[in-house]
């Protein structure tokens, strides 16, 4: 029999998406109703996340050419505590590229990820800590 778990915390699941706001006309707008009560779409977010992942692949090729030339990590990435003292203890500062999601474990502080990171660069979102988001405002690109 396993002993009783006591005040065990669930683990937060992270956002697998963020929220933006963006500003239509009202022609825009009334072509995407159009096509959303004509059932081409279920809401104004399907047809908005459709154009979208069509544009993004209808230029594939220069996304691709990009990510090679810059070094970029394509993706969702972890940044954890270990990690960072590993990469302070050995004197090797990160540089950080990110086409996707960043995220630094919120177990890392503000001092350690000064210590670990020489800058950092993300296309999408970075999840961190305020304070540690802070801490490399002069180090985001």
């Amino acid at each position: 029999m396993l002993p009783a778990i006591e005040n065990v915390k669930p683990v937060p699941r992270p956002a697998d998406s963020e929220k933006i706001t963006i500003n239509l006309g009202f022609v825009d707008l009334g072509h995407i109703d159009l096509l959303v009560a004509e059932g081409l779409y279920a809401n104004r977010t399907d047809f908005i996340r459709t154009a979208i992942r069509n544009q993004a692949e209808r230029h594939a090729d220069v996304t691709r050419q990009s990510v090679a030339r810059k070094r970029v990590e394509l993706g969702l990435c972890r940044y954890d505590r270990p990690t960072l003292e590993a990469a302070r203890d050995s004197g090797r500062r990160l540089h950080i590229r990110v086409l996707g999601l960043a995220t630094i474990a919120a177990d890392v502080t503000p001092d350690l990820a000064r210590a670990a990171i020489a800058s950092i660069e993300v296309l999408g979102s970075l999840h961190a800590d305020p304070a540690v988001k802070a801490a490399l405002s002069d180090r985001l690109l």
